[in-house]
């Protein structure tokens, strides 16, 4: 067992209430993807323990965290943003060893969660109100309010980033946040928690309770304490949190699944283009929702594209996380059935070209090799529902009109992205496609902490990272004030 395991800065089994940790009755087996092994346990979280977090961060708001200045609660978030940077070897190899991604992108995601910090940290106090013009006689503004308790549903794919983005935004308006994280990537939570305590977070302004999604992560989303409720999940999840909210009038952010076009022009960069092509669909083994798992290209370049993409897959390695290849394993074996059962009715989709596997990959992993399909129209089922896996399909288009069409034909709009050297085309695009978020010449543009994200239609609604994720963890107050 790895010593950052064993070492995990917080005792197993426990959750965090009030700035106490706390041990739980019952606990749930954590598995290592790479290889099936356990490696350590969390805490079993009930709805009890959801109505003393709660309680917890009500009292937080009520209490020392609610009182503190805007500047002071940003400083410090920024004191944690560098106490996570300082510990971000430590916060990778653990999420390496607990989502199975490989050390380069577990690496990118705690010095991700380092920004959101301070990024959230010096934004802190620079939320304004307006003033409005009205009647003679009045003065009229506004002022931006925390919601009061938060609560914040994280998935198990990019525990840390959205941890940043959630509950960093949530904390620097003033929030108090209680944390349930997925039940398969629970540890850098737990370790997030520790360090924001250690670095000076007030007592119950963060609460976090691990435990199954259908006792823990539900009791959160129903609960009357709770004022405002973030998640990032698979639609069907998200509807259910959606409905539980609702019977207390509970405002939601949602940022759900995707199937996410690149828009290949014949007069596109290809030496450019290409690593974005195949990266944006393969990375964190296709566990990601803004994938860019369909790619569109302009028939006379298909066959070139295709045969470029091929090469690059070809040199994808997949193995443990450790080691640190291209890919990694699926986070559990029910994902691996999940994206085998699509590759199994890929009916009349050729494969042009698989990832290699490793050779003596562990028995217990969750490995299935990145597969680049070609054949597909945009009806295809492939090219229709979010596989969750490294799985691409490549489809070809006749003019811009067709691409639209086919970019557009999907349930979901969180990303697209179009590559071609026609600026008036790239402009017009960039208002034809149906997305949270759109780029040119690129995908994804570094992460982008400053740069709101979220999704249209089944991709969710409200937006997170940058400034509007401040304004949605926040209600708007207008003072009319007369004085003749």
């Amino acid at each position: 067992m790895e010593d950052v395991v064993k070492d995990l800065w917080f005792e197993p089994g426990e959750i965090l209430i009030g700035g106490r940790w706390q041990r739980c009755r019952d606990s749930l087996a954590v598995e290592n993807p790479s290889d099936g092994a356990e490696i350590a346990e969390i805490a079993r979280g009930t709805a009890a323990d959801i109505d003393a977090a709660v309680a917890a961060a009500a009292s937080a708001r009520a209490g020392e965290w609610g009182r503190m200045t805007a500047a002071e609660r940003g400083r410090i978030l920024s004191r944690i943003g560098q106490a996570v940077a300082d510990r971000a070897e430590e916060l990778a190899r653990l999420e390496s060893l607990d989502v199975g991604k490989p050390l380069k992108q577990a690496r990118a995601d705690a010095l991700a969660l380092a920004r959101y910090l301070e990024f959230y940290g010096g934004a802190a106090d620079k939320i304004m109100g307006d003033t409005i013009p009205y009647l003679d006689g009045y003065t009229v503004w506004t002022l931006r309010e925390p919601h009061g308790v938060t609560g914040h549903i994280v998935p198990w794919n990019y525990p840390m980033q959205i941890i940043g983005r959630s509950v960093g935004a949530a904390l620097a308006m003033g929030n108090a946040a209680v944390l349930k994280p997925a039940e398969e990537a629970s540890l850098t939570a737990l370790a997030f928690a520790r360090i924001a305590t250690e670095a000076g977070l007030p007592e119950g302004a963060l609460n976090l309770v691990t435990g199954l999604g259908e006792e823990a992560g539900a009791a959160l989303s129903r609960h009357p304490g709770v004022h405002h409720v973030s998640f990032t999940g698979s639609v069907g999840v998200g509807a259910l949190i959606q409905q539980a909210a609702a019977a207390n009038a509970v405002p939601v952010t949602l940022e759900l699944g995707g199937k996410s076009p690149q828009l290949v022009f014949a007069d596109a960069d290809l030496e450019r283009a290409l690593p974005f092509l195949v990266n944006a669909g393969v990375q964190n083994a296709g566990q990601t929702c803004s994938a860019a798992s369909r790619i569109l290209v302009e028939r006379s370049r298909h066959d070139e594209v295709v045969e470029r993409m091929a090469r690059a897959y070809r040199a994808l390695r997949v193995g443990p996380a450790l080691d640190d290849l291209e890919v990694g394993p699926l986070i559990s074996a029910r994902q691996k059935q999940i994206v085998e059962g699509y590759l199994a009715q890929s009916d009349g989709l050729d494969i042009a070209a698989t990832g290699q596997l490793a050779a003596n990959l562990p028995e217990g992993g969750h490995y299935v090799a990145p597969h680049l399909l070609t054949g597909a129209t945009g009806d295809h089922r492939l090219a229709q529902e979010e596989i969750f896996g490294p799985v691409q399909v490549v489809i070809p288009f006749d003019d811009e009109d067709h691409a639209v069409a086919i970019a557009n034909g999907t349930e979901y709009g969180l990303v697209a992205a179009a590559w071609t050297q026609d600026g008036p085309r790239g402009l017009r695009l960039s208002r034809k496609l149906s997305a949270g978020q759109v780029f040119l010449n690129n995908y994804g543009a570094g992460g982008g902490v400053e740069l709101p994200f979220g999704g249209i239609g089944k991709s969710g609604h409200g937006r997170e990272k940058g400034f509007e994720a401040l304004y949605g963890f926040s209600t708007l107050k207008t003072v009319a004030a007369w004085h003749g």
